[in-house]
């Protein structure tokens, strides 16, 4: 009977939803994952692209998550009617399903030479950090395909340590991590990859993160004419740092074809006020994003709880990267 007691202890540990997800719902999702990951990959990458938005087209308007996006876009442009903001719905959808049916394919896209699936504009400001001793920080918003901005940066030759939110379901986080070469490593949020933030930039690395998610325990920065609950982060570590930050711009040009454009390092100001200069350093951060997506409205994930006061208090279900 004594012998029995560790497997005794352990089960009671395990409650029957934690054994259900970990021992069948985990293996079915990373299943079907893989399936449908190898199935994508078969494809070129512009059948892909053509299918997920044909994909997000027919059946994300009709999701009930799209009611968060409608309200999100009335009160982003109050001016617009109600068949505009459809037409952005729509566009939204067809970038998001064109998205996660690429995801397959990022490690063959081309860039920086002929016929290249991704141009980038100003790659000087991507070698001018490569051998100036200093730790960097990329970041981008969920605009076009958001994971190429920081491809562009690993392509160069400049690697990429990229901070995203890990899935529930550990079976699937290698989907997460393919497309990296083996210098750059995916970070997941947390403690633990906050530590080991510090670490790579302590060793004068560099790190890429998406910027434009809601953090209820965040601070509150303008962007698009209201407070938005805003991750600090970036201005933290950059004041602590005192490095370079990169703005990288992600626009879809048609089908699976990309434009990155590198912005210069944002001037981020170091007057000893250090909460006053997180918010002014991440104000100006949102206003460069909003900048960015009112160019191409559709191009951005309009399903983000962004806003405090939105009609409901749940998070959006697409992770970081």
């Amino acid at each position: 009977m004594k012998s029995s007691k560790p497997w005794q202890a352990m089960a009671n540990r395990i409650s029957a939803p934690q054994a259900w997800r970990r021992f069948v719902l985990h293996p079915l999702q990373a299943v079907f994952a893989y399936v449908v990951f190898g199935l994508v990959r078969l494809l070129p990458v512009d059948w892909a692209s053509a299918l997920g938005g044909w994909l997000g087209r027919t059946f994300g308007p009709g999701l009930q998550v799209t009611g968060r996006a409608r309200r999100n876009l009335a009160r982003a442009y109050p001016d617009k009617t109600a068949a505009q903001i459809e037409t952005i719905v729509l566009g939204m959808w067809d970038n998001l399903g064109r998205t996660v049916l690429e995801y397959p394919h990022l490690d063959r896209l081309r860039f920086y030479g002929d016929d290249n699936h991704v141009e980038v504009d100003n790659p000087q400001y991507i070698d001018g950090l490569k051998n100036d001793g200093q730790p960097g920080i990329f970041f981008s918003a969920h605009t076009a395909n958001w994971e190429v901005a920081a491809l562009g940066a690993i392509r160069r030759g400049l690697p990429i340590h990229l901070i995203y939110r890990a899935p529930n379901n550990p079976l699937v986080d290698w989907i997460f991590h393919h497309r990296l070469p083996g210098e750059s490593e995916m970070i997941p949020k947390g403690s633990r990859g906050a530590r080991r933030t510090l670490q790579l930039l302590r060793k004068g690395e560099h790190v890429g993160m998406l910027v434009d998610q809601k953090m209820n325990d965040g601070i509150a920065a303008p962007f698009f004419g209201r407070d938005a609950m805003t991750a600090p982060a970036l201005a933290q570590l950059a004041l602590k740092y005192g490095c370079p930050v990169v703005p990288a711009e992600v626009v879809r040009t048609g089908g699976a074809r990309f434009r990155i454009t590198v912005h210069p390092p944002l001037e981020i100001v170091d007057t000893g006020d250090r909460q006053g200069d997180i918010v002014a350093t991440m104000t100006k951060v949102n206003a460069l994003i909003e900048s960015w997506i009112r160019k191409n409205p559709e191009q951005w994930l309009w399903l983000h709880n962004r806003w405090p006061d939105s009609a409901e208090n749940v998070d959006g279900a697409v992770p970081d990267h």
